[in-house]
């Protein structure tokens, strides 16, 4: 076969026809926007499309001849000077019309995107406004079908008393079920849980009663239902609400009403807690067992702290046993007046800004009176003995007693409330120590049986079992109790026997006495004199001792008490023996005086109600006993 030679020439005008070739095909092709592509693309780009149609006619190395690349080169730059014409040949005018043209565009879609934006929040509002909750003034129940059925009242001011009767959870029973009526309750939100269309809730009372409310959505009132879960949503926990509803049967396991729920209507806020508080109800009302067993789980109790507890002391006293406690507390005072009162004693009110002290070796809070100096009253004593003194011959007093003591132990207080006694005796002052033990059997047994409820519910967080006493007074002299003590391997420290016995002394004693004669309540008799106020009777065949006693509660003291010195000259000659002199003016001079006119003999005590609350219920702490506790490093709240 016979070579063919292609001159420079020849080649150039040959890939010159051949484009022209490839540029008809492809128009015919109906491929015109690619045709005129190859004109813009990038060399490379044009060699790649080129290959495509020549691959299979010539060479690769005709193809990428130097010929063929200015070709494309060449068009190219002859495109790009149209383009640059072109733009040229545009006047100002043309320009500027093109630019607003442009500009035109581009407002109008930023209007079209700033109507649908303004629409859409158009719309948001007006859903928003469907579902606003506003504020109800309840005034009258004739013109509830005006109000709405949700939301918060207007602060309660007094402005009517409508004729709505609000029920105790406590007096919900199986016949309240029967009646199929309208209710109203007012409570705490105790818990809360919504999911979807459904609400539980659970009503708390008095902190301790409970019952569940509830609410489901209802397809025939999309809109109330939406609303109500809305509202309930916003409640916080231990916020008051007050809810209408009706009571139906249920079973439910969690609430002190275990066989009924009440299906909402009707809810409205009184007064909202903040969401956030210095700790739950819930983990405050958790046994120190309950607590401790969690330490080894995933989800541990959290243990509050005295100091956070007391900081915030109102949201502690609503636990269950908490509150509880405080009206046992009411309790020990009513069944301390039946009893006194059963026994012919009056109540007094004594005094309680006295100018000089009333019990001496116990420390005295004092003020300015006027120029003048005034302490708080350590006790009622001086006016309960002045009381006998003015033919009142049985008192008794419920008061604060103010002790400046440094004590920080789990049973001192500055401030507690004394339980105080005085009366007349005819021979001896174990009279008083039978109406003493009358009184405390009378509050012991009158716990355990008219509060028995109320002691329930302590028991389930503070664990303690009734307290065993005898029937008669229990009895023990001084001399026996350190013979005790000695069996105890006490008696190196006991000394000459004279001394006050410390709280671990006091504790082995009280179980040495359960031990021998099955009480957890006794008396010890016969105090050394050195121990014990200026206004003690000494004992009449041993001046070393007196005719004073201190009762005991589970090993630990609860009340002091004696025959009280009614004979002027020899209360002077002790008042003398302890150092106290000044006498000549302020109250311990007229209370001498008092005697000076004549008094019949005497004798008393004062109780700790604080502490015997707090040793009668096993608490580890008196500040558990305590409304609002006092000592050396609280004064507030």
């Amino acid at each position: 076969m016979k070579t063919i030679h292609v001159n420079n020439k020849a080649e150039s005008n040959f890939v010159q026809v051949l484009s022209l070739i490839m540029l008809l095909l492809l128009y015919l092709c109906n491929n015109t926007c690619k045709a005129f592509s190859v004109i813009r693309y990038s060399n490379v780009q044009r060699r790649a499309l080129i290959n495509n149609y020549e691959k299979n006619i010539f060479s690769s190395s005709f193809i990428s001849s130097p010929v063929t690349t200015r070709l494309f080169e060449s068009s190219s730059s002859q495109e790009g000077s149209t383009k640059n014409k072109q733009n040229e040949e545009k006047t100002e005018e043309e320009k500027a019309a093109l630019k607003a043209a442009r500009e035109a565009r581009k407002a109008e879609k930023q209007r079209l995107a700033a109507e649908k934006k303004a629409l859409k929040a158009a719309k948001k509002a007006a859903e928003e406004k469907a579902l606003e909750i506003k504020e109800v003034n309840y005034l009258s129940e004739d013109e509830e079908d005006t109000y709405e059925k949700m939301g918060d009242y207007s602060t309660i001011m007094s402005r009517s008393q409508t004729s709505r009767q609000f029920l105790d959870i406590s007096s919900i029973t199986s016949s309240s079920l029967d009646n199929n009526k309208d209710v109203w309750i007012r409570g705490r939100v105790h818990s809360i849980r919504i999911k979807g269309g459904s609400c539980f809730l659970v009503l708390r009372q008095n902190s301790y009663d409970t019952i569940q409310a509830t609410f489901f959505k209802q397809k025939d009132d999309a809109e109330y239902s939406q609303k109500m879960i809305r509202y309930l949503k916003q409640l916080s926990l231990e916020s008051i609400i007050d809810i209408k509803g009706t009571i139906v049967p249920a079973n439910v396991k969690s609430c002190t009403v275990d066989n009924a729920e009440v299906q909402i209507q009707r809810v409205y806020g009184v007064s909202k807690a903040n969401p956030i508080l210095p700790f739950l109800v819930e983990d405050a009302a958790r046994s120190e067992a309950e607590i401790e067993s969690s330490q080894q789980t995933d989800r541990p109790y959290p243990r509050l702290g005295q100091e956070l507890r007391l900081d915030n002391r109102w949201l502690d006293l609503r636990t269950p046993a908490n509150n509880a406690i405080i009206q046992l507390k009411s309790a020990i005072c009513q069944l301390f007046r039946e009893s006194l009162y059963s026994q012919s004693f009056i109540e007094i009110q004594t005094p309680k800004l006295i100018q000089g002290e009333s019990e001496s070796g116990a420390g005295v809070f004092t003020t300015d009176y006027f120029g003048k100096v005034a302490c708080l009253a350590q006790s009622p004593q001086l006016y309960k003995q002045m009381c006998i003194s003015s033919d009142i011959q049985r008192v008794f007093e419920i008061g604060p007693v103010f002790r400046a003591e440094n004590s920080n132990t789990r049973r001192h207080l500055c401030e507690f409330t004394g339980l105080d006694i005085e009366m007349s005796i005819n021979e001896h002052y174990q009279e008083t120590l039978h109406v003493l033990h009358n009184v405390f059997k009378h509050i012991f047994n009158g716990l355990e049986d008219k509060h028995a409820n109320l002691l329930s519910i302590i028991r389930e967080q503070y664990d303690s079992s009734p307290v065993i006493f005898t029937d008669e007074p229990c009895i023990i002299h001084w001399p026996e109790a350190m013979s005790m003590l000695k069996e105890l391997g006490w008696g190196d420290e006991l000394g000459d026997e004279l001394n006050d016995l410390t709280g671990a002394q006091e504790l082995d004693l009280g179980k040495a006495m359960k031990e021998k004669y099955n009480t957890d309540f006794y008396i010890i008799d016969k105090y050394p004199s050195s121990i014990r106020p200026f206004y003690t009777m000494p004992d009449p065949t041993n001046p070393l001792y007196s005719n004073s006693y201190d009762i005991f509660l589970r090993g630990q003291e609860i009340c002091s008490g004696a025959q009280r010195c009614h004979d002027p000259t020899l209360l002077k000659d002790i008042l003398a023996t302890k150092g106290i002199t000044d006498i000549e003016d302020g109250v311990l001079a007229k209370y001498i005086e008092s005697f000076t006119h004549g008094v019949t003999p005497h004798a008393g005590a004062g109780i700790g109600l604080e502490r015997v609350l707090f040793l009668y219920l096993g608490l580890d702490n008196v500040r558990k006993a305590s409304l609002f506790p006092r000592d050396p490093n609280r004064c507030c709240p």
